[in-house]
């Protein structure tokens, strides 16, 4: 992790500045742009040469994301401002706005009419943010991939030195930001044969609410659904393990062999701990399991010693690794690619 005075000091003027500027689209698009380094136009600087198609996308997407990147936007998800992101509560809010503002940004559509896909099994006014790019093959675009991750948090916990905000980094802004790195990279480049389906679930703190609600919506509407990948907490990494991140789940799949294929390393394993606590039915992936019966899982770095702020005011984004974080979205990019545009399904329950 970084420490230097002046990487923080750039971390919080990015947040201030995101804070500043408000959510709408285009003001989004300048403090993303700012914090992933762009030249001033609104284009990333790092990224100019390679505008020219997918094969060149892929060559870059090992150094897509950066420390400073993730770090702009994980700093505003988990700041005070918000509150913690309770469902329905004016923090989320300013949450799901500025989850708006950067698929908006980034070329992702709105996958309904708008973004938002209001909960009805939840009591107060509660809104997955939910976009997409169409495929760009034309009989793959009819499946669809679904990346996905809960940006709800439980908005308040027990106090420590006056500090009651459970502000929320690792769970689940880190996984929030991952996958609005992924929306970032993949509206850039379009070079995504099957659709995507970008969802930042709500309440899933409350029992898994809002992908509950989804999965339901979108089984009804007979949506071709090849495999749903999740992402949760994933700020910290893995210590003393021969793999980068574990899948929950692993034993019911080939998920982690085919990513392991695919990135040319041990990048996903086996959390023995992971199974003793049933992780696969406790995040956002179990819903569309149950719905549609392909796999659908949750790639995770924690592993219930690296991390000991689980719902606790602890969990602040001072202790997020932003070298990690932009590693793992680097590492998985490709494997997401391959997954996403493979000509035929690869993946498969056991």
């Amino acid at each position: 992790m970084t420490n230097t005075n002046q990487f923080m000091r750039n971390i919080i003027s990015l947040a201030l500045l995101s804070v500043a500027l408000g959510c709408g689209g285009a003001k989004i698009d300048e403090s993303v742009g700012l914090a992933h380094g762009t030249n001033g136009s609104g284009v990333i600087a790092k990224d100019a040469a390679v505008q020219q198609g997918s094969s060149e996308a892929s060559q870059i997407s090992s150094e897509f994301s950066t420390e400073i990147g993730v770090g702009g936007i994980i700093t505003y998800l988990a700041s005070d401002e918000l509150q913690g992101r309770e469902a329905g509560s004016e923090g989320i809010e300013l949450a799901a706005e500025y989850i708006e503002g950067i698929f908006e940004s980034s070329g992702v559509k709105p996958y309904f009419k708008t973004y938002r896909d209001t909960l009805t099994n939840f009591e107060k006014p509660a809104y997955n943010v939910v976009g997409f790019i169409e495929g760009t093959d034309k009989a793959l675009k009819n499946e669809f991939v679904i990346i996905g991750a809960h940006y709800d948090h439980i908005g308040s916990a027990d106090p420590v030195s006056d500090d009651y905000i459970a502000n929320g980094a690792n769970d689940n802004a880190s996984g929030t930001t991952a996958v609005l790195e992924f929306a970032r990279y993949f509206g850039k480049f379009k070079n995504n044969k099957r659709s995507i389906i970008f969802a930042l679930f709500s309440a899933e703190e409350k029992g898994l609410l809002g992908s509950k609600h989804l999965a339901a919506k979108l089984k009804e509407q007979n949506l071709n659904l090849y495999s749903m990948l999740n992402f949760e907490m994933v700020g910290v990494p893995l210590v003393g393990k021969d793999y980068f991140m574990y899948v929950t789940g692993y034993e019911e799949s080939n998920l982690a062999d085919v990513c392991n294929t695919y990135a040319e390393e041990n990048l996903v394993g086996f959390l023995p701990t992971a199974k003793e606590y049933n992780l696969f039915k406790r995040s956002d992936n179990y819903p569309f399991h149950l719905e549609f019966g392909v796999p659908s899982q949750t790639f995770c770095t924690f592993d219930f010693t690296n991390f000991d702020h689980y719902h606790k005011v602890g969990d602040e984004v001072s202790i997020m690794d932003f070298d990690h974080m932009a590693l793992l979205v680097n590492k998985t990019l490709p494997v997401l690619e391959d997954i996403i545009n493979a000509p035929v399904r690869e993946i498969e329950y056991r």
